[in-house]
């Protein structure tokens, strides 16, 4: 049985960093494309970044360019995100998802591709 695990959640403020983590089980890592969605309350699932296999590839939701960084350590079969500069419109509830793909350098941005998700860790960023 595939699980995830997010980790690192929070309140913190405005300007301030946060660094989740999520650490699948039951599932090869290597195998795997790893994404971070978000949903805010009374909004849908959105791609936020994702990384490839390999971690050679990344590709990040524009609001996020520039202030967030997913990384992968598959020795440590972790895959992170770095979230710097919060803002309050960054306030969700953010979920890892996992893909199993062939090719070592894609990356999936529809959540409709993932097969196996988190559960969810909040993140509430004060104005």
């Amino acid at each position: 049985q595939v699980q995830l695990v997010e980790s690192g959640g929070g309140l913190v403020q405005a300007g301030g960093s946060l660094r989740l983590s999520c650490a699948p089980s039951g599932l090869t890592f290597s195998s795997a494309a790893m994404g971070w969605f978000r949903q805010a309350p009374g909004k849908e699932r959105d791609f936020v970044t994702a990384i490839s296999r390999s971690g050679g590839v990344t590709y990040y939701e524009d609001s996020v360019k520039g202030r967030f960084t997913i990384f992968r350590d598959n020795a440590k079969n972790t895959v992170y995100l770095q979230m710097n500069s919060l803002k309050p419109e960054d306030t969700a509830t953010y979920y890892c998802a996992a893909l199993r793909v062939g090719s070592v350098r894609y990356v999936g941005t529809s959540a409709s591709e993932y097969d196996y998700w988190g559960q969810g860790t909040q993140v509430t960023v004060s104005s």
